[in-house]
């Protein structure tokens, strides 16, 4: 069973000053000992995430990656926030330690946390728990009730009514996500106008429902989240929370259903498997949102649109790493792939926008 999360070599053109680093920790962190160990995490696609090895303790740092980012993604001080904020009222985040936005310091923002130990599920769930496919059942209820939980946290309690404006953020995000697709155009790619046109048409009424203004985390996933080592059954750490905001909690469950893949998905979404959601006995997309729904009560007659918003998003987020890629920002070769998976989950939204009662 691995824990923790894996780390690699640091990728070229990632890399941290090991003499400027250990000064600029020394100034935070007086009592540590020996030489910095440098490891970046192999995981994740957009902000930068760093094992940094003491003799006598263990950081995690978290950067933007170089190059021309979108103004409002990759936000540390967003991050940091919220994780500091939300300790008390939803304990399942890492330790906050430290942020800064001087970028004198290490040519970004960062921001230092807590290392925690548990186990990272990937694409599989690990062979030493012997889950039997009622487990494996369970084991999804378990981590989407850390997805409810923090839909229903009171965030003006913990200090965050102001880290949002929920009034108008469905409309905000479809043009927003219109846009920054727009402005990451590359030649191979279509321009889905009306898929575009769709989701701005069909912007649900939130004064007309009974979906509450939620904390939202923007990236839930198995593969965010850290699991007990000695019980399967506990998450212990909701982890990337840069996409974090107020708004409407069915938007970020769609968020976390677009990720979510069969075994019998079209390979256009199996292109996209990043957590074993297509292992035998697991939740089907269909019962998360009849669990989700039953659990939160919330007015779910406009899915369709927000099932279309999650993979919409989801081609957002692609095009703009596979744009960063296309134009040499970047040499992670995971994204080389992306244009055409952009294009194949454009697809996949036009056909449920053919179904649609909208």
């Amino acid at each position: 069973m691995t824990l923790s999360n894996p780390t690699i070599d640091v990728r070229s053109g990632e890399e941290l000053d090991s003499q400027r680093l250990d000064k600029v920790l020394r100034e935070i962190i007086p009592e540590l000992q020996g030489s910095p160990s440098i490891q970046q995490y192999a995981s994740g696609a957009s902000n930068l995430t760093y094992l940094i090895s003491y003799r006598n303790r263990e950081l995690v740092l978290r950067r933007p990656p170089p190059g021309v980012k979108a103004a409002s993604a990759h936000s540390m001080i967003r991050e940091y926030r919220v994780i500091s904020a939300l300790k008390s009222s939803y304990p399942s985040v890492p330790k906050a330690i430290y942020y800064t936005d001087d970028e004198s310091l290490l040519g970004s923002e960062f921001y230092l946390m807590e290392k925690i130990e548990g186990v990272l599920v990937k694409n599989s769930l690990p062979s030493a728990w012997n889950f039997s496919n009622a487990d494996r059942y369970q084991f999804c209820k378990t981590v989407f009730d850390k997805l409810i939980q923090l839909h229903q946290v009171d965030y003006a309690a913990a200090g965050l009514a102001e880290f949002g404006k929920p009034a108008g953020y469905a409309e905000r995000q479809i043009l927003g996500w219109n846009k920054r697709f727009a402005n990451a155009q590359t030649a191979d790619v279509p321009g889905f106008e009306d898929v575009r046109e769709w989701l701005e048409a069909n912007i649900p009424d939130s004064k007309a429902s009974n979906i509450p203004a939620a904390l939202i985390h923007g990236d839930f996933r198995i593969d965010n989240v850290m699991i007990d080592p000695v019980d399967p059954f506990n998450v212990i750490a909701v982890m990337d929370w840069e996409m974090a905001a107020l708004g409407d909690p069915l938007m970020d469950l769609a968020n976390s259903l677009a990720y979510w893949v069969h075994a019998d998905d079209a390979p256009a979404l199996q292109a996209m498997k990043v957590q074993p959601s297509d292992a035998p006995g697991m939740m089907r997309r269909e019962e998360i949102f009849a669990y989700y729904a039953e659990q939160t009560g919330f007015d779910t007659s406009s899915w369709d649109f927000y099932e279309v918003y999650g993979y919409w998003r989801l081609v957002g987020i692609l095009q703009q790493l596979y744009y960063r890629y296309a134009n040499k920002m970047t040499k992670d070769q995971r994204f080389a792939s992306y244009g055409q998976v952009v294009t194949h989950l454009g697809e996949h939204c036009r056909q449920l926008i053919a179904k649609s009662a909208l």
